[in-house]
């Protein structure tokens, strides 16, 4: 009882628990010798011991050496299986001696610690106790992490003892570890050319037992047995929100799925270690606080007020504790990132409205990272009830009291050099492709990648777009000019070497954390090397190596040419069974850290996230007719949505003839004061402006945020000849437009598609600014898409 108790206690979680009691040894009476042999072929592999009286039948007649005869059989067939023979006859002894076994006589006035010394000693109960060759006590170890910690510094002696008597087989079979077990029990120290090589061979098999035990599983924190090779632990009893669900998610199905890694075996495929705060914590932070009532007030306060009361609160005292006993243990850079209960949810994702925050996680004083650390659960907490989220909520079925927030601490994945950590690529691969071009369907799905941190690519930068199954096929790098001007420029870093000053780090702004570096400024960084070619001005060709006396262009040929690693069929395999798992299409956001001389020798893919994909709901009976197209004042072959809309007759336009590219965050200024008009009356506009919206990058499009348009109801995103980006797809808000069924028409400036600016020209503004116009109609327009050709067109209804 004991034993099971004990092992029981080193369990993980309460699966692991209930699995141990189940699993505990058992005990298998005989009545004769054939019954006893009978049960010993059985369970052979099994078998942690037999005890015998000496005394009883076999084949029929009383036989007293008996029990001397049952186990002479069984040491001849198993040499180190431990053997107990209990008599009343003292004279037995000696004959035990010859077999060996173990003897004690029944008569003993303190046979019940002779039989449990039996089992501590002999058969592996309690903790594992090292021993020299003369049976000395040097170390003990309660559980397997224990062990594989002590192995380096013991004595080969007493390696070799325990090995020669096939111990720790028996140990851990006592354990309940038998698949463990069983798989050490043949090798002997002859299998090794010393006791170093079996130290290694021992540490190596633990470490991966232990992992492997704790694959795909939620693990309970404790700090008092924190274990910092535990993938995934939470503390709380509350949710995990949609972001670690999805990890959780994950985690558990690569646990269960093995087919991943055995495609790529020289391959580390894994989830970060993640740690996460369930939305208890979120609960008594705010209820402690108060700060429910800032939702209460009848105006809400703006994002800085929000911000200050969230930083002066104070975290609960146990939540504290335990974030001090994470941060002790733990000193790779973190992410500290939103998980709350709508986020990443099918039909409203709320991508990218949540905060993220970078630390270092460098400070050699362990109660300045704990404050950094608390001050960024802070900030993610405030970003509950900042505005984008409040905006977005109002058009859901949600209500922001509603809303709670976990979070997620993950390591990040990437490789110091210098001063700045990042990955090697990072991404974002969707397993349906809104906008197939050429021969590519729509079931190819689409990837865009980048070098260096996320960010980029979930903020809409410059990043590669690529069809993993056709990883060559670069529309946006035909020629050599489409290649300078579409390769990625620059990428985002975290800064190790310092922290920002108090008062920096508490705005509300980019994350101070994190540095910009241009790829020409770093082209001594292994992985610029390895994924960028040289453009020759002199010869205006771009070869697929990185040369230094050249101008470094961001290409990937290493990895999308020449298959260095590959990365496409990762990206098609990990798509196609994100669609398995989850049974509808989904986004899964990776990074890959790339092997670099003398820091790793295999590269890594690290999973960060999936999400079941927003998807318009295809509803029949709209169709566009030609006389509808020659009547529209616009029309597009590229556009996601299906319906008739006929409750909208105001349209708010970006001017192109007062267009400036530089000038792209002034206009999203503007937007949000008109946008603003429509908070009292509930309608709806439809929203054209130039390049793509949303964008974090000015220059590829009006950096709107979704508090800027939350009244919008049609999109459209036009091209000019100052602005031209690819089509919006992967980034955040990209995904919150598609998940409100809002209607999102891509106008290009060839084929069939077309705005007439003439026609809209012609009609008095309800409300002009520098950049835009504001035209109201008497009459709803008539705003028809057709998600079975992608057609949409705008036009007046003249009754």
């Amino acid at each position: 009882m004991i034993q099971t108790q004990s092992v029981m206690e080193d369990s993980i979680n309460e699966e692991q628990r209930i699995l141990k009691r189940r699993g505990r040894p058992k005990i298998l009476v005989a009545h004769d010798y054939d019954q006893a042999m009978t049960l010993f072929e059985l369970y052979k592999p099994y078998v942690l011991s037999v005890f015998t009286d000496m005394r009883y039948v076999i084949n029929g007649q009383e036989d007293p050496y008996a029990g001397c005869k049952l186990l002479t059989r069984i040491k001849s067939e198993i040499p180190d299986l431990p053997l107990l023979i209990l008599s009343t006859e003292e004279k037995n002894r000696e004959i035990a001696a010859t077999i060996p076994a173990q003897f004690i006589n029944k008569n003993s006035n303190n046979l019940h610690d002779q039989i449990k010394s039996f089992f501590v000693t002999h058969l592996g109960f309690g903790a594992f106790v090292f021993r020299m060759p003369d049976n000395s006590e040097i170390a003990r170890a309660s559980n397997l992490r224990e062990v594989e910690k002590l192995l380096p510094d013991l004595p080969d002696a007493s390696i070799l003892h325990h090995a020669r008597h096939n111990d720790f087989s028996r140990w851990l079979l006592a354990r309940n570890e038998v698949d463990f077990a069983l798989s050490l029990k043949p090798y002997t120290i002859d299998d090794f050319t010393d006791a170093s090589e079996i130290k290694r061979f021992l540490i190596e098999r633990i470490r991966a037992r232990r992992k492997d035990s704790r694959q795909g599983l939620v693990i309970e924190f404790d700090p008092e047995k924190f274990d910092s090779d535990t993938d995934f632990m939470k503390i709380g009893t509350g949710s995990l929100g949609g972001k670690a669900r999805g990890l959780a998610f994950m985690s558990h199905q690569l646990g269960i799925d093995p087919s991943l890694s055995q495609k790529f075996p020289e391959i580390d495929i894994t989830i970060p270690q993640t740690f996460v705060i369930a939305t208890d914590g979120f609960n008594m932070f705010v209820e402690e606080n108060k700060l429910f009532r800032l939702i209460e007030q009848d105006k809400m306060p703006d994002d800085a007020q929000v911000i200050e009361h969230f930083l002066k609160a104070e975290v609960p005292r146990p939540l504290k504790m335990r974030l001090k006993a994470y941060i002790q243990n733990v000193h790779y850079p973190i992410a500290v990132r939103s998980s709350s209960l709508f986020e990443d949810a099918h039909y409203q994702p709320y991508a990218g409205l949540y905060k993220t925050y970078m630390l270092p996680n460098t400070d050699t004083s362990t109660e300045n990272r704990l404050e950094r650390l608390i001050t960024a659960v802070k900030l993610v907490y405030a970003s509950t009830y900042l505005k984008a989220p409040r905006s977005y909520t109002q058009s859901t079925m949600h209500r922001i009291q509603d809303e709670e927030m976990a979070v997620v601490l993950q390591q990040i994945t990437g490789t110091r050099h210098k001063n700045y950590f990042y990955p090697s690529i990072s991404g974002v691969a969707l397993s349906y492709n809104f906008y197939p071009i050429a021969h590519l369907k729509a079931e190819d799905g689409i990837s865009y990648i980048a070098l260096g941190l996320g960010k980029i690519v979930m903020d809409g930068g410059k990043t590669l777009r690529l069809c993993p199954k056709y990883p060559q096929f670069l529309p946006q790098f035909s020629m050599i000019d489409d290649i300078l001007k579409n390769s990625q420029k620059y990428f985002y870093a975290l800064k190790m070497d310092e922290f920002p000053i108090h008062e920096k780090f508490f705005g509300i702004g980019e994350d101070p954390c994190l540095t910009k570096l241009y790829i020409t400024d770093a082209k001594d960084h292994p992985a610029v090397r390895m994924l960028c070619s040289s453009f020759n001005m002199q010869d205006n060709r771009i070869r697929d190596h990185f040369s230094d006396k050249e101008f470094p262009v961001l290409t990937f040929a290493n990895i999308l040419k020449y298959n260095a690693f590959p990365l496409a069929e990762i990206l098609s395999e990990v798509t196609a069974l994100g669609v398995r798992w989850m049974g509808t299409s989904v986004e899964v956001e990776f990074a890959v850290d790339l092997p670099v001389e003398g820091v790793r020798s295999r590269p890594r893919f690290s999973l960060l996230q999936i999400r079941p994909m927003s998807q318009y709901k295809q509803k029949l009976g709209v169709t566009i007719t030609k006389k509808e197209i020659k009547k529209a004042l616009c029309h597009s072959t590229h556009s996601l949505g299906n319906g008739e809309y006929k409750d909208i007759r105001d349209i708010v336009y970006v001017d192109p003839k007062t267009f400036e590219a530089n000038k792209t965050p002034l206009m999203a200024e503007e937007i949000n004061k008109i946008n603003a008009m429509f908070n009292d009356t509930g309608t709806k506009y439809v929203l054209i402006g130039p390049g793509r919206w949303g964008s974090s990058d000015p220059w590829l499009g009006i950096p709107v945020a979704w508090n800027d348009i939350s009244n919008v109801g049609v999109m459209v995103e036009t091209t000019i000849e100052s602005i031209r980006a690819d089509f919006s797809q992967g980034s955040h808000f990209f995904q919150n437009i598609t998940a409100l069924g809002i209607s999102y028409i891509t106008v290009e400036d060839t084929g069939n598609d077309f705005i007439d600016y003439d026609f809209l020209y012609n009609l008095e503004p309800a409300t002009a600014t520098r950049y835009l116009k504001h035209i109201r109609f008497d009459r709803p327009l008539k705003i028809l898409v057709d998600g079975t050709t992608s057609q949409a067109v705008i036009m007046q209804d003249l009754g």
